[in-house]
């Protein structure tokens, strides 16, 4: 207890200006004692007001007080001192530059705690003090520190605006509608704000409900990732071990043939090995024959000879040994022959299963692949096509970097395997495996927006007319979705514009009007095999035209 007594000693001979112990001090009329230095200075800062207060209560002198030490005062902050204690310790919180600062300290500035509103400044928590022990204060508005006060005065009437214009949408002060704001609709600052507290709720409460749904989103993300992930994981896992399989079945077989081949080289070579030694054997006994028939030639004593040679040795029967062709000795040839045929139809199979692997693959229908909402949105999936000369009819002109078409009478062009030899058609350049969109603009005549598999078989089928092919009929009065010869009426909005999207591995093609608004005409859901391209087929008069619109290409080609 004895402690805080000292405590409050300390405390009593402070100055609220400086916060340290009162040094000359001096009590002005208000009775409020301060270090002569420290009041001097802050009416200093006042002299131009030519009004002076105190810097606790508020009160105000005119004229500027004449400071008179205070004897009293002095002594006992000499005697405080001589007991050895010192001033309590304050925290004192100094200001960095970017932070608001205390109006009425001295010196080095403590940070503010509190604004007024009314009072236009703002104080550290020791000159805030009054605000809560006077009732002068108690009507005052006390908002966090803000460096924005002064925006708070109106620069034409140098008042405080505490009213809102809502003809010019603008805080003003009560001289405002006057003059300049005269008959405007002006109400005070605290009804204009009580009106958008509860628009700013409602905004909050959208904001607040967005939250959830995107939060709803995330999570419902995060298990689409963690599904594919897992999905992918077993595929892969899956592939290897199939892959695997067909790998020791093709190493198993490969062991096979090498055994087989083993074997029977070994069967081969024994039994060229049993002739080669029978024929051996009858070479060295034929040898020793001759010689003997040699010697017997060489006889000079004829009754010798005579009687040597009429009982000559004959010969045994000769070995039976096949006859050699030396243009057959390649025995495995055909052994090489049937494995390359297996090779070769392996990897026929494996080229034309691949395709569907990679469809398989591509084909994820996740959370994502939804069609999208608004135009917007699909420009996100916008795409630069230009068409194929290779393709393109005689009676077909292209253009504009190949983005545009015209029917012409005829042209001479090179024949091409791809070439279109029947109808006015052409197609793209670049094939379509993804999500894609793009806009065609028509002209006067009739046209056909496609999308098609390349085929060569098909150069002399109209697109439509095939199961390879999808068609909307674009024609003056009306529309119509035609595939595989089954056409389908399509009522909708008259447009020179229509806008295609496609989902590839999802099976969805999509034909839309385009004006100011997108209207959806026909969509297709299928399983499209094989890679798609944009395609057009044009009738009507000479010099009809389509042509792909450009747009804000989200993917480059």
């Amino acid at each position: 207890m004895a402690q805080t007594g000292v405590q409050l000693d300390q405390e009593t001979f402070s100055c609220s200006v400086c916060l340290d112990l009162l040094k000359d001090p001096v009590t002005i009329a208000c009775g409020h004692s301060y270090c002569m230095n420290c009041i001097k200075t802050h009416w200093d800062e006042e002299d131009e007001k030519e009004l002076h207060s105190c810097p606790q209560c508020r009160q105000t002198f005119t004229p500027r007080p004449v400071l008179l030490k205070s004897t009293m005062l002095a002594d006992l902050v000499e005697q405080l001192k001589k007991t050895g204690l010192q001033a309590a310790p304050v925290d004192h919180c100094y200001a960095e530059p970017e932070d608001v600062v205390c109006d009425f300290c001295t010196g080095r500035k403590l940070k503010a705690f509190k604004s007024c509103l009314v009072c236009l400044a703002s104080y550290c928590e020791h000159h805030l003090q009054p605000h809560y022990q006077s009732q002068t204060f108690k009507k005052h508005k006390l908002v966090d520190p803000s460096n924005k006060l002064q925006e708070n005065i109106c620069s034409r009437h140098d008042e405080v605006m505490k009213m809102f214009c809502r003809t010019d949408q603008q805080c003003i002060c009560y001289l405002c509608p006057v003059d300049e704001h005269k008959g405007h609709d002006t109400v005070s600052a605290a009804a204009e704000r009580t009106e958008r507290q509860r628009e700013l709720e409602v905004s909050r409460l959208n904001i607040q409900q967005r939250i959830q749904e995107r939060e709803k989103d995330v999570k419902l993300l995060q298990q689409e990732v963690e599904a594919v992930n897992r999905s992918a994981d077993k595929a892969v896992g899956d592939n290897e071990k199939i892959f695997t399989e067909l790998i020791r079945l093709m190493e198993k077989r490969s062991s096979d043939v090498k055994q087989q081949v083993r074997s029977q080289q070994r069967t081969e070579v024994s039994r060229v090995e049993e002739f080669q030694k029978k024929l051996e054997q009858e070479i060295t006994e034929l040898k020793r024959n001759d010689a003997e028939l040699q010697q017997l030639s060489h006889t000079e004593d004829h009754n010798q000879f005579l009687q040597n040679f009429s009982s000559p040795t004959y010969l045994r029967g000769p070995i039976y040994f096949p006859p050699i062709d030396p243009f057959c000795l390649r025995h495995f040839d055909g052994v090489q022959k049937a494995v390359s045929e297996v090779r070769d139809k392996l990897q026929d199979v494996l080229r034309e299963k691949w395709t569907k692997i990679s469809l398989a693959v591509t084909k994820v229908d996740g959370l994502l692949s939804q069609e999208p909402k608004t135009r917007a949105e699909f420009f996100e999936y916008s795409y630069k096509i230009t068409l194929d000369p290779n393709t393109a009819n005689t009676r077909l002109l292209l253009s504009e970097e190949n983005q545009k078409v015209t029917v012409t009478a005829g042209l001479n062009y090179p024949d091409h395997p791809d070439r279109f030899t029947n109808s006015a058609q052409v197609l793209s350049r670049e094939s379509l495996t993804g999500r894609f969109y793009w806009e065609v603009e028509k002209g006067e005549g009739g046209l056909h927006v496609a999308v098609a598999y390349k085929d060569h078989n098909t150069v002399n089928e109209k697109f439509g007319d095939c199961e390879k092919s999808w068609v909307l009929g674009c024609f003056k009065c009306s529309y119509e979705f035609r595939h595989n010869k089954v056409q389908t009426p399509i009522s909708g909005p008259q447009s020179s514009r229509v806008g295609v999207y496609l989902d590839h591995s999802a099976g969805i093609l999509s034909f839309y009007s385009v004006s100011e608004t997108m209207t959806l005409l026909h969509r297709v859901q299928t399983t499209f095999t094989q890679p798609l391209y944009a395609g057009f087929f044009l009738f009507g008069p000479v010099r009809n035209t389509a042509e792909l619109c450009e747009l804000k290409y989200a993917k480059l080609v």
